[in-house]
């Protein structure tokens, strides 16, 4: 029997056939990208931590080498969802502080570098999900505006939250200006700064406990 290929039933049963050969072709190679998509993010997170640290330009093997000199461990704080990493650089003590926020049309993050006396910023970099080129984007792409944060305080001598973007920079210690143009992305990254550095916060305590001890 010829099989009538204007028919409605050839047409359907080709087109299912056909639909399931491509997903399965699809998440064929998907799985097969996986773990490089994988190995590409972590490296890029890793990338990251290093800016925010100071060290860049550096390549995927130089990235690799850097971070396990540098980086000493990973810790999680049970109940407080806080999380920060242990470094040492040119035999100094930092801490590099993960951040999330949202900025003006998604998600925003960032690392922060954090001098051993659980104050001064040593470094930043962030990061952003779809900011508008040349105004949000910036908090990524200007590494001239990402230094701006380099020696500010964290904490002002009450020891309450100091740190913060503003338009009109009042206090240099602990204030950047933001971003021109681009003033609800700034007010998104000022917003993380001052709930992800709550960790710092709790690490400063913690020191003060322990040397009380």
């Amino acid at each position: 029997m010829k099989l009538n290929t204007n028919s409605n039933t050839y047409i359907i049963i080709y087109s299912a056939i056909l639909v399931i050969i491509v997903a399965f072709l699809l998440a064929f190679v998907y799985q097969a990208l996986k773990p490089m998509q994988d190995a590409n993010v972590a490296l890029d997170i890793k990338k990251q931590i290093l800016y925010s640290l100071n060290l860049r330009g550096l390549d995927g093997q130089e990235a690799e080498a850097k971070y396990k000199e540098v980086v000493l461990n990973e810790v999680n704080v049970e109940g407080k969802g806080f999380k920060y990493f242990g470094c040492k650089v040119d035999g100094q003590t930092k801490y590099v502080i993960p951040l999330k926020g949202m900025g003006l049309w998604g998600g925003i993050s960032g690392f922060v570098s954090v001098n051993d006396d659980l104050n001064t910023i040593y470094g930043a970099y962030f990061n952003h999900e779809s900011e508008t080129a040349g105004l949000g984007a910036e908090i990524k792409d200007s590494q001239t505006w990402q230094e701006k944060f380099k020696g500010k305080k964290i904490f002002g001598e009450n020891g309450d939250m100091a740190i913060a973007i503003v338009k009109k920079v009042a206090n240099p210690e602990s204030e950047v200006d933001c971003v021109t143009g681009a003033t609800l992305t700034s007010n998104g990254v000022s917003d993380m700064l001052r709930e992800g550095l709550k960790c710092v916060k709790f690490l400063k305590e913690q020191n003060q406990v322990a040397e009380e001890e």
